[in-house]
């Protein structure tokens, strides 16, 4: 059985381990990019990130843009969404598809 994973700063994130997700906390970039590594490690299918986190780590995430695991998937954290998730599931859909499907 595969796991999932949430990771983020812990107001952001402590919510999710009431659903049953294993909650792991990073407060910088280092962490945060330890995290990642570790936790691909272990073979975690899929693995939540805060948007800002993220958003300090982009060239840890983009290795495993490509592979099949882990999905790395970006939520929003307690300041509200940057709006790079959105941006990163378009542009997988339209790599996808072939065309722009959201076209706003």
């Amino acid at each position: 059985m595969y796991n999932v994973a949430v990771l983020g700063d812990r107001d952001s994130v402590l919510g999710f381990k009431a659903l049953g997700l294993q909650v792991f906390f990073a407060d910088s970039k280092e962490q945060a990019a330890e995290q990642i590594h570790g936790l691909a490690r272990k073979k975690y299918a899929v693995i939540y990130i805060t948007e800002t986190l993220a958003a300090q780590i982009p060239q840890e995430i983009a290795q495993y843009k490509d592979e099949v695991m882990p999905a790395i998937i970006l939520i929003p954290g307690r300041q509200g969404s940057l709006g790079i998730g959105m941006k990163n599931l378009k542009c997988s859909v339209e790599r996808a598809v072939g065309v722009d499907i959201f076209n706003d």
